[in-house]
């Protein structure tokens, strides 16, 4: 049975700044990790994966960029990296994302949730990130992880943050697309920065309750990024404001994803295989 978190150590961790420099080539590469190019005949697609045309970011490539890595698995953390699963992720973009440039994360700890002895624990963090050259605020991306067992260290029991609940859509979707993963996609997806071993070594997601490991959700999250550009921004990444999920499920790679849009922005996403919900409280905003 774990213990519950250390919050004196949680709490007093600094979560590494961190400085990037990435090009075209990885703008693509984060593109093909989350399953664009799938179809290599679309004109629209290609916009996101080939430098050598008038190239363009999907947005939640701001998820990975400037990202800390696993620092939870440090000891330091006062927390048990086994127990971690991300639970909830939103993404605010303050402008469009650049192709290629120099960027600097700021990673902040914004609350942490008791929900009592054996239960979780709830951490809600925040990252803002700059473009290095102009100093300009590019996106703000929070998120919570659940901590299983993780409770019970005397914090407050009501959490302020995280995703708000999406109001039910009693009417049918009014677009309904499916994606493919792929079996080796997680081992993609990890090389943008994301290494939590979950997603990679067996003996790792077996710790962590899973048969096999898991797709990460932030590949997930970007696929149904894709999914509402395509849908209702006619693949104008730009025109995305924010977006926000919750994950309910997990996915496993060679998975195939089904995606409800509703034109107000809600969306959910389906395994199709299980037929069990991926992500719920899923909402779109356009500009």
């Amino acid at each position: 049975m774990a213990s519950p978190i250390n919050i004196r150590k949680l709490l007093a961790y600094s979560i590494p700044s961190v400085r990037q420099v990435f090009s075209p080539k990885d703008t693509a590469f984060y593109a093909l990790s989350v399953g664009l190019g799938g179809d290599p005949l679309d004109e629209h697609q290609l916009r996101f994966v080939d430098p050598s045309r008038e190239q363009v970011a999907l947005p939640t490539m701001a998820l990975v960029l400037g990202h800390p890595g696993f620092w939870l698995a440090d000891p330091e953390s006062g927390v048990d990296p086994s127990c971690v699963v991300h639970g909830e992720q939103t993404i605010e973009m303050m402008g469009a994302l650049p192709v290629e440039g120099e960027v600097v994360s700021e990673t902040d700890i914004v609350e942490v949730v008791d929900k009592g002895p054996g239960k979780a624990a709830l951490l809600h963090t925040r990252k803002k990130l700059f473009d290095v050259t102009s100093g300009q605020l590019l996106s703000v991306t929070s998120s919570t992880t659940f901590i299983k067992e993780g409770g019970g260290f005397g914090g407050q029991s009501n959490a302020t943050q995280g995703v708000a609940p999406v109001e039910p859509t009693s009417t049918p979707p009014d677009h309904s697309i499916t994606l493919a993963t792929r079996p080796e996609q997680a081992l993609y997806y990890r090389l943008n920065g994301d290494d939590n071993p979950l997603h990679a070594d067996p003996a790792a997601a077996r710790l962590s309750g899973f048969s096999t490991p898991i797709l990460h959700g932030l590949c997930t999250f970007g696929m149904a990024c894709h999914a509402v550009v395509r849908v209702l921004g006619g693949y104008n990444p730009h025109s995305l404001r924010s977006l926000t999920g919750r994950f309910s499920s997990p996915v496993f790679p060679g998975e195939t994803l089904k995606f409800d849009v509703w034109n107000n922005g809600s969306f959910k996403v389906y395994v199709v295989e299980r037929d069990v919900a991926a992500i719920t409280n899923g909402h779109a905003w356009f500009h």
